[in-house]
């Protein structure tokens, strides 16, 4: 008899908390890792099993946790000592006895910048920050495990992450959306809901080995999408900032050091994908209209 499926998650947050959530109904079993124990207790209300994991604070029981799993995801972002997961559960996981899937989320920020041009996955990998680096050196060790341990391993660059809770939409409503011109720049970007139909459809067509980028079609700059969320709001937007005065974090600021269009036909042509929100407009668009209206402060 055949395993049932089931997906691990190490790191069961937004991004995996949605897929999860399109999985559940299909009789899937979802389990995953979380930080603290109110998250733990969050989780469990919502009928997925959860456990605590952290660098330093390893699986109180990784047998019961991931050793009957068919597929396992890891969205855990790698910190200045490395990937934690990697490091703790790497080699086991790759001698997981009828795994079928392992996939990995990574950013587009390992290409570094191209100065507004086009890159796909087959393109050059120079992060120029600290975060994208760790990214390449995270992906270099599961490539490893793939190469070596036979990890059915596929890897999913992700474009900026947007979706219900997390848009311009809320930033505006809460009173923190700025409006920074930097002319020229762009960003790519995805909806979370497309995020969790391209990893289903990987799980369906396994390819170990692959790389996909996950990003719409509209790479755009970021003051024309606070922009469009303040006319869908009826507010007026905040007003325009120039890059070289915006008072921004080292994070934030270090997000624009990067200017790229990122290519995502791949993920369309091998995986059959066929994105819901093509571009920011009609992803905010379906935001608004699935979030109960919110007072504006």
């Amino acid at each position: 008899m055949s395993k049932p499926r089931k997906l691990f998650c190490f790191g069961l947050g937004y991004t995996a908390l949605h897929l999860a959530r399109r999985l559940q109904p299909e009789g899937w079993i979802v389990e995953g890792t979380c930080q603290t124990e109110e998250k733990q207790r969050s989780l469990q209300s919502q009928g997925f099993a959860a456990y605590l994991f952290d660098r330093g604070r390893p699986l109180a029981n990784p047998e019961a946790a991931i050793h009957d799993a068919t597929h396992i995801l890891s969205s855990v972002p790698p910190d200045a000592h490395g990937d934690a997961v990697v490091e703790a559960y790497g080699v086991e996981i790759s001698h997981v006895i009828g795994l079928r899937w392992f996939g990995y989320l990574s950013t587009t920020g390992v290409y570094g910048d191209r100065g507004g041009e086009w890159v796909d996955e087959d393109g050059d990998l120079k992060p120029t920050g600290e975060r994208g680096l760790r990214r390449l050196a995270a992906e270099v060790d599961w490539r490893h495990l793939w190469l070596n341990d036979s990890l059915p391993l596929h890897i999913f660059r992700l474009a900026g992450i947007y979706g219900p809770g997390r848009s311009a939409l809320d930033s505006l409503r809460d009173g923190t959306a700025k409006r920074i011109v930097k002319p020229g720049q762009v960003f790519s970007r995805i909806h979370v809901d497309d995020i969790a139909t391209v990893l289903i459809a990987s799980m369906a067509r396994p390819d170990p080995g692959a790389v996909y980028n996950v990003c719409d079609d509209n790479p755009a700059p970021p003051d024309e999408v606070v922009a469009y969320a303040a006319e869908l709001l009826g507010v007026e937007p905040p007003p325009a900032l120039p890059f070289e005065k915006a008072e921004l974090s080292e994070m934030a600021r270090s997000f624009y050091a990067d200017n790229k269009r990122v290519r995502n036909e791949r993920m369309k042509d091998d995986l059959g994908v066929r994105l819901k929100y093509s571009d920011y407009r009609s992803g905010l668009k379906a935001i608004l209209e699935s979030q109960p209206q919110a007072a504006i402060r």
